[in-house]
């Protein structure tokens, strides 16, 4: 099993060895894989030094003795896990391998054209960009179930990061090679490579339209529930980014300022109470007026929210990877 302690390799400790690492995962695509590989040879062959590195994610249907197979000519590695754990997991094992300069993902189920590789590697290498992130302007997938789900998305992910992406969960990439080993891929977090970037300091982010072909064999993984998780992973990847290091900043303030609206909300049907009884007048017993409990319920939620904030602070200042800063050079 992935372990999120394991953390992913510096950048002064990478060595690249190769020119491109196009790295695969894959979940029962069988019939797929022999007819992508050869199309990937045909590609890059004779042009790079380049290694092919598939991650069966716990295939059931044969996938893995399909790659044993297909590994004769040394340009294939492979990891085959147990059980399934998801692409991130795959992605996470498969970026920890790779030893090539640029590093590609593309998914098995020939949608992506690795015909698209060249381009991608040019881009990285004589461009200059860190990530290189696929655009399908023409996608061959139900419209219904994907293509109005994935505008959505993607919308609600350009507001939330600001990297102006048209689609941030495309498969085919392409990385630098320090842009792989400085990031940790976790959870359901692949579909946010590029913003997990952005905050490890890799701005320069672009993307490139590319084509996407009609899924050949097999089905679709995806499924409404992946639609949902989605966006609950977007918003738990933003509050990470933004206040991991520092969750005081947000559960201490949140609740510094419930703790003072109940408290002056409280004071306030005291006092009015008491001046009213003074004078003569008409008046209402705290304790029979909604308001007062309202307000009694923000100050125990304050409370809690500001003691929230200084555990997580505890646990950050403990954590593992509190000193842990990307080093762009040194003189």
């Amino acid at each position: 099993m992935i372990s999120r302690s394991e953390m992913p390799i510096e950048p002064s400790e990478i060595s690249a060895g190769k020119d491109l690492s196009i790295v695969i995962s894959l979940f029962n695509e069988k019939e797929s894989l022999a007819e992508l590989v050869r199309w990937i040879r045909k590609v890059v062959s004779g042009k790079y030094d380049y290694e092919i590195i598939m991650i069966d994610d716990g295939s059931t249907d044969g996938s893995w003795e399909t790659i044993q197979q297909l590994s004769g000519e040394g340009d294939v590695r492979a990891i085959s896990f147990r059980r399934n754990y998801g692409k991130s997991a795959a992605l996470y094992c498969g970026f920890k391998a790779a030893e090539g300069r640029v590093v590609i993902t593309m998914d098995a189920d020939l949608q992506d054209s690795p015909e698209e590789i060249p381009e991608l590697y040019r881009m990285i290498t004589e461009d200059g960009h860190d990530i290189v992130s696929g655009w399908k302007q023409h996608r061959k997938d139900n419209r219904l179930t994907k293509n109005i789900p994935s505008k959505i998305f993607n919308g609600v992910a350009r507001w939330i990061t600001g990297i102006r992406l048209h689609d941030m969960n495309c498969g085919l990439k392409a990385y630098r090679n320090d842009v792989v080993k400085s990031i940790e891929v976790y959870g359901e977090m692949h579909r946010f490579i590029p913003y997990l970037a952005k905050n490890a300091g890799f701005t320069d982010i672009t993307e490139k339209p590319v084509h996407h072909q009609k899924r050949k064999y097999g089905k679709s993984k995806f499924g409404m529930s992946r639609f949902v998780n989605g966006f609950l992973d977007l918003l738990s990847i933003w509050f990470l980014c933004t206040f991991g290091k520092n969750p005081m900043h947000f559960f201490g303030l949140t609740g510094i300022l419930m703790f003072l609206t109940g408290g002056v909300i409280a004071l306030w049907l005291i006092i009015s109470k008491v001046i009213n009884q003074i004078n003569g007048m008409e008046f209402r017993p705290v304790t029979e007026q909604p308001l007062f409990y309202l307000a009694l319920v923000a100050v125990l939620l304050g409370s809690m929210l500001f003691l929230t904030g200084f555990t997580c602070e505890l646990i950050s200042r403990n954590s593992a990877g509190r000193n842990r800063y990307n080093i762009k050079g040194r003189i």
